[in-house]
């Protein structure tokens, strides 16, 4: 369960975004559309929130927003160059002027060598070719896991707009 903060910085974003005119779609993989969820979760975010993307396999990432193929066996699903992918093939389908994406380890398994349990990868495009990524690595269980990648969406996005 998210704690009341984060919907708050929640509603606060969409205020943001809203007044500048600016749409949004999320791509998510180890939230599982969470990020979605909690903008949602507030009235009016339809004026803002365009798509919600849930890319949890490999050909989800490759067929619903374009990842190369080669990207993902190249560098692995768990990567800031799928995440930047995420973000721009979201961008792309949904026509929003952001998009921000998030691909990660939650939990309590996945964990391979140098990717360990809480490494997440996030990236926000925008219209006009911005692109910011992020390498976190979060401790906690898979809820905390989870819950600190809504929260650094929502402060990405804060820095972008």
């Amino acid at each position: 369960m998210l704690n009341p903060g984060t919907l708050a910085e929640a509603a606060a974003l969409l205020e943001r975004l809203g007044a500048r005119g600016l749409t949004l779609a999320t791509a998510e993989s180890c939230t599982g559309g969470l990020i979605a969820a909690t903008l949602t979760a507030i009235a009016g975010s339809s004026a803002v929130v365009t798509h919600g993307f849930v890319t949890y396999s490999n050909e989800a990432k490759r067929d619903v927003l374009g990842v190369p193929w080669g990207v993902l066996e190249g560098y692995g699903a768990v990567s800031e160059s799928v995440a930047r992918r995420m973000a721009e093939g979201a961008l792309a389908r949904s026509g929003a002027a952001l998009a921000v994406s998030c691909t990660g380890i939650a939990g309590p398994g996945g964990a391979t060598p140098g990717k360990p349990v809480g490494l997440v990868h996030l990236s926000v495009a925008g219209r006009d070719g911005a692109v910011l990524t992020r390498r976190c690595v979060f401790p906690g269980d898979r809820t905390a896991v989870r819950a600190a990648t809504v929260d650094t969406a929502f402060a990405m996005l804060r820095g972008l707009v």
